[in-house]
């Protein structure tokens, strides 16, 4: 624990927070335009979803690493270091999320347990690619891929998903609240798909 504590500085000044910060940006400007007329307060949902995506996007970065072969045999197990990046980006995110849920005018905004649930599930699926892409490969830095491939999975899953398992559906949708359980769904899956990319492989901690 007190090797825990001694962490938090240095890992925290190695944090992308650039990037997550350049996201965030994006997404605030994504959810001001809601307010710059008729049009785009009705577009509102799609807006707020794009700003969640642009954050999910700097979220991707989280676990880039340019030490990441220098640090790979410190006593400091990978799953406790992977642990301490997620909880130094989570009040950044709490505060960023409340802060672009506000810039959405109370009359157009979505139901907010339900957007927040595709706002945690986004970002649970990006940081899960990035742990991913660290297990099965010997990238320091997983975020360019790992972007890319959320940016294009996103886009697919908005063209191309059918029907009856649809994601991205407007509030007035009859499948609306089935849309969110499949929302919970991902959001469970990528906790625990997160939690099992963590772990050192077997292979890499017998050669250290």
């Amino acid at each position: 624990m007190l090797l825990t504590r001694h962490l938090v500085l240095p890992v925290h000044r190695t944090l992308p927070w650039g990037a997550v910060g350049a996201a965030g940006a994006a997404g605030w400007l994504l959810t001001a335009l809601t307010r710059t007329g008729e049009s785009a307060e009705r577009l509102s949902l799609y807006l707020l979803r794009a700003a969640i995506l642009a954050f999910a996007v700097g979220l991707a970065f989280l676990l880039d690493d340019p030490a990441r072969h220098t640090t790979a045999a410190v006593p400091t197990p990978r799953p406790v270091r992977t642990a301490l990046r997620v909880a130094l980006a989570a009040p950044a995110a709490a505060a960023w999320w409340t802060v672009a849920l506000l810039l959405v005018p109370p009359y157009v905004r979505p139901p907010v347990g339900d957007i927040t649930l595709e706002a945690g599930a986004a970002c649970a699926l990006a940081v899960t690619g990035a742990a991913a892409a660290v297990r099965f490969s010997e990238l320091a830095r997983p975020g360019p891929p790992v972007a890319i491939g959320l940016l294009t999975t996103a886009l697919l899953a908005m063209l191309f998903q059918p029907g009856r398992w649809a994601l991205f559906v407007p509030v007035e949708d009859e499948r609306w609240a089935a849309a969110h359980d499949r929302w919970g769904v991902l959001l469970a899956g990528a906790v625990i798909l997160g939690a099992v990319c963590a772990v050192e492989p077997l292979r890499r901690r017998i050669r250290s």
